[in-house]
């Protein structure tokens, strides 16, 4: 017996209204209840394998969500420009772009100034579940700079970084590279040449010699510390101290006598009477010098004379004994 056409329309239009359901929760579950809200769009460039990060995912700011990823797709087919086409590195990147809320972030002023400042994207996964999102941060603008594009973005663009994961691998295959480019058994060769050598030296060459003359050395110094007598030269020390301080408690004794007190109490009498003593005879000295003065000038002038008198002597002695007698005095005709 056939079923009524009725029952079958209903099954068909609950069948219909239950994958619009699904259809509506799925797309409630990507948007995240973000219906309503207000954000922003940007979009970054990637040079990487971007495997785990899906549309929908996280935008987070040091851990805080922000946002989520809106768009992922390849520059070749976004920005298929002729510009674009001559850039092979530019083709290959992956256009990421994402939506940030405004009540999640404060107002930007001015994102060039934020990007010169270091503001970065990168891929990032959730610790132990690898759950992939994308980071933003403030790097080091120096080590990280912003790459160029041969097209206009349509949204901001906000430089990326490479990831965690990504620099690491390059780090790892860089230093793989050197390790290919190495002499393996040339560095082997030299490392037995060099204990070949290292040995030889310890057996019978120069570091040989050293040692045995340190060892040397060492039983001199036990021998000589052994002839030292330490035990008499430790208590002609303690004399030695006890004697110095004995001579220090006298010297105190002695600076605490009265004597000694009134000594150094008199000191600065006798400086202030030394000093009158020293300033009289200063003046005494000085009334002497003039007194002297013309007695020296007087000597000599008579030293003087006395030489022109025995100089005369020397070349003409009879004239200056037996010269004739001085001329009469003139008498006035009277």
């Amino acid at each position: 017996m056939a079923k009524p056409p009725n029952t079958l329309f209903l099954r068909v239009g609950m069948l219909a209204l239950a994958a619009i359901a699904l259809a509506v929760g799925f797309i409630l579950y990507l948007t995240a209840g973000q219906f309503g809200t207000k954000s922003d769009y940007f979009e970054t460039y990637v040079g990487e394998s971007i495997v785990g990060l899906d549309v929908g995912a996280a935008v987070r700011f040091r851990g805080v969500q922000i946002g989520r990823v809106t768009e992922i797709s390849l520059a070749a087919s976004v920005y298929d420009v002729p510009e674009a086409r001559a850039d092979r590195y530019a083709m290959q990147l992956v256009v990421i772009r994402f939506a940030v809320e405004r009540t999640r972030v404060a107002r930007i002023a001015s994102l060039e100034d934020m990007i010169a400042g270091g503001l970065r994207t990168r891929i990032a996964s959730q610790g132990i579940t690898g759950v992939t999102y994308l980071e933003i941060d403030i790097l080091d603008p120096a080590r990280y700079p912003p790459i160029r594009v041969p097209w206009k973005p349509r949204y901001d663009h906000v430089p990326a970084v490479p990831s965690t994961i990504t620099q690491v691998t390059s780090a790892a295959e860089q230093i793989l590279r050197r390790l290919e480019a190495l002499d393996i058994e040339a560095l082997v060769n030299n490392a037995a040449g060099l204990m070949g050598d290292l040995r030889r030296q310890v057996s019978d060459g120069e570091v040989a010699t050293v040692l045995r003359e340190a060892g040397e050395t060492v039983a001199e110094l036990r021998a000589e510390i052994r002839k030292v007598r330490l035990e008499e030269t430790a208590n002609e020390l303690r004399g030695a101290i006890a004697s110095m301080g004995d001579a220090g408690r006298s010297a105190q004794e002695l600076l605490a006598s009265r004597e000694i007190r009134e000594a150094l109490v008199r000191i600065p009498a006798a400086v202030t009477a030394l000093e009158q003593t020293l300033r009289t005879v200063r003046g005494t000295t000085s009334d002497l010098q003039a007194d002297l003065s013309p007695l020296m000038r007087d000597l000599r002038s008579s030293v003087a004379n006395l030489r022109d008198t025995t100089e005369s002597l020397r070349r003409n002695p009879s004239q200056t004994l037996l010269g004739a007698p001085p001329p009469p005095p003139n008498r006035e005709r009277r």
